[in-house]
């Protein structure tokens, strides 16, 4: 099983890997940069270095990077636009230093625009980073649908890929919480839901998973995250979820509202119910 949480880069990569092997896990996630911001620190080699060490010697897989919350490549605004594209160029020439990486952002907000124009948008700029030799698969994160987000729904996540140049670059990663939260019923029909997903994109595209439970309603189009077993979702769903057979190879990165022992206890848990 491939599991970890988010994990801050802030004292170096090899820090990172040092408390994923403490808390159990065999992988991480991290922001590229200030996810409130937009400067990134100068990679380390020598600590790139010690990284790739800790995950050979603990048999890790696949990071999952995080995009900056403040990127939003559906703007109509040309300056937030740029600051988007900037952002991730800059962040998958890091990534390929790196190595090993998926590079995850949030598809943005059409902000009054509509689906779309944003959609238009996002996947302007993606055909104009990419170029087809990238190492690092870009993965576009399944929203919960509040506001004027952009993938909402399955079909939206798909729009985008089918106007993209390089689309074998292009990804999704599922959020728990979010789909949840957006309509797509996983407690109660899981195979419902993965059989839409693979209707409309192809389960083939699905690389990584998110996985939250969530304070909110069913359908509610909240974002609002909670710890595992303790939301509406439920630790049952999620174990059911953890062992589906599409699934259950997956990297599982968890974002629950914890400290570093908090998630070792959810970690604990799910490997324990890991079929």
């Amino acid at each position: 099983m491939i599991i970890g949480s988010h994990l801050s880069i802030a004292k170096g990569f090899s820090n990172a890997a040092k408390e994923a092997v403490e808390i159990n896990a065999n992988t991480f996630q991290f922001f590229t940069r200030n996810p409130r911001g937009g400067k990134a620190k100068d990679l380390d080699l020598d600590d790139i270095k010690n990284l790739n060490t800790i995950r050979e010697e603990n048999n890790f897989g696949v990071l999952l990077a995080h995009a900056p919350y403040t990127m939003n490549p559906a703007s109509y605004k040309d300056k937030i636009w740029n600051f988007a594209k900037y952002a991730m160029e800059d962040d998958l020439k890091r990534l390929d230093v790196i190595g090993n990486c998926l590079y995850n952002f949030h598809p943005g907000s059409h902000t009054g625009k509509g689906s779309e124009y944003g959609i238009d948008r996002i996947a302007k700029l993606l055909n104009e980073v990419l170029n087809g030799d990238e190492k690092t698969t870009i993965l576009l994160e399944a929203m919960s649908g509040k506001g004027t987000e952009i993938g909402r729904n399955f079909e939206e996540l798909k729009s985008i890929i089918d106007k993209v140049k390089y689309s074998d670059k292009i990804g999704v990663c599922i959020d728990t919480c979010h789909i949840f939260s957006g309509g797509y019923d996983i407690v109660n029909d899981l195979n419902g839901v993965l059989e839409e997903f693979d209707d409309i994109i192809g389960l083939e595209k699905l690389k990584a998973i998110h996985l939250n439970d969530s304070k909110m309603e069913f359908g509610s189009n909240k974002d609002r995250h909670e710890k595992i077993g303790e939301g509406t979702i439920g630790l049952d769903a999620i174990i059911n979820f953890i062992n589906h057979p599409k699934l259950k190879d997956l990297p599982f990165f968890l974002e629950t509202p914890n400290e570093l022992q908090g998630y070792k206890k959810e970690i604990d848990i799910l490997k324990t119910r890991r079929k």
